[in-house]
């Protein structure tokens, strides 16, 4: 499917180790603060996410502590819906929001387990406006290969900050979902229950697997 192929670009840089540019010179606290903000993140992956032996559900568990913890994932999930979002009844929103994770969760959970030591190397962070910033980036790969660039995209939220798009190689996360959800629906007829089904065939395995 089109979304499976847009979260493989989306997320990619959330298990890497980061290595700071030296952007963190910069004067504007708000790019200093969220250059950290990526720096730690990766960091957390690695430690919370590669411990070798993990059960499925303690590596599912923590991807998505982490996943709720650095992502706007509410404010990602309504944008990617666009005006579905206002056609949706409630039962069908809250739905959503939890399929909506659930889909993460699902597509990246095992990708942890093939980590092989790829490094984030920040190269410099400029601030858009007084409540968010641009982190760009790129993924150094040990075999020395070329680099992949990831930009991410990054705002205030309730006194903290939080990720709100990834853009790998000029590709949105955010952007790709929401074309890609909408011609599902637009498939379906126009009803978001359309993509709602779909949803719930991609995390059925997650939700057998846990036991829901």
């Amino acid at each position: 499917m089109a979304f499976r192929r847009c979260l493989a670009i989306g997320l990619v840089g959330l298990v890497l180790t980061a290595a700071v540019g030296g952007s963190l010179r910069a004067a504007d606290p708000l790019e200093a603060r969220a250059e950290t903000f990526i720096a730690s993140l990766a960091d957390k992956a690695v430690q919370a996410l590669t411990v070798e032996g993990a059960e499925r559900a303690e590596r599912v568990s923590r991807f998505r502590r982490l996943f709720n913890d650095h992502f706007a994932v509410h404010g990602i999930a309504k944008w990617v819906l666009g005006r579905y979002w206002r056609r949706a009844s409630p039962d069908e929103r809250g739905e959503y929001l939890i399929l909506f994770e659930d889909m993460i969760v699902v597509s990246y959970v095992d990708r942890f387990a093939s980590y092989t030591g790829e490094a984030l190397a920040i190269t410099k962070t400029v601030a858009l406006n007084d409540e968010s910033a641009m982190i760009y980036s790129e993924i150094v790969r040990p075999t020395g290969g070329p680099p992949v660039r990831v930009d991410w995209r990054v705002a205030t939220e309730d006194g903290g900050l939080r990720i709100v798009d990834v853009v790998v190689e000029g590709t949105s996360m955010s952007t790709t979902l929401r074309s890609d959800f909408g011609s599902i629906i637009r498939r379906e007829g126009g009803k978001v229950a359309g993509l709602l089904k779909v949803l719930r065939d991609k995390t059925k395995s997650l939700r057998q697997d846990l036991g829901k």
